[in-house]
């Protein structure tokens, strides 16, 4: 079963280009080119959105699914379990989604950098509602690139996309969205 460990941060627009410089300076690998996704969080039958969730995102041509089960300890670490899967026809599994009776629940847009650097990756998110760093990795390797990348002293972020947009989107429907 696979487990996701990472630390999300709040950032300033005036924390971004020293982060990339920072990310640059420590030999990070990345795509520079911000990558633009859609995420649908399905709500339905043995789910729970503070705790259950799946999820189809859109981005480049390619689907992946997801499976998150949260691990609802108040660390600013968290640990989930997370099962994905790219899908060859996202319309499809919509389809065949709701036919089981999952609706989508939320949408949520968003910019992504990702990198590479000191064995974890650190994403740089924008959405609509702020802009984060994620690092991802080992939690001892999360604790080094934080302080190499001078986020030891960043807010951390501990509700998830999902429950931002709900406080920050705007129902449209039976639908939270959060949209550019």
């Amino acid at each position: 079963m696979p487990i996701e460990i990472e630390k999300k941060y709040r950032l300033t627009p005036e924390r971004l280009e020293p982060l990339r410089r920072r990310l640059k300076e420590a030999g990070a690998e990345g795509r520079g080119i911000p990558e633009f996704e859609e995420n649908i969080i399905y709500t339905g039958p043995g789910l729970d959105p503070a705790r259950r969730v799946l999820r189809l995102r859109r981005k480049g041509g390619r689907a992946v699914f997801t499976f998150k089960e949260r691990d609802l300890s108040g660390s600013p670490v968290k640990r989930q379990r997370e099962e994905e899967t790219e899908v060859s026809d996202a319309a499809a599994l919509a389809s065949i989604l709701e036919a089981l009776g999952y609706r989508p629940a939320l949408v949520y847009e968003k910019r992504r950098e990702t990198w590479r650097v000191a064995g974890a990756e650190v994403v740089l998110d924008e959405l609509p509602f702020g802009l984060f760093a994620e690092i991802e990795g080992a939690e001892e390797r999360i604790l080094e690139v934080e302080k190499l990348l001078g986020l030891d002293g960043a807010e951390a972020e501990h509700a998830p996309y999902p429950e931002l947009t709900l406080r920050h989107g705007t129902k449209r429907g039976d639908v939270f969205e959060s949209r550019f």
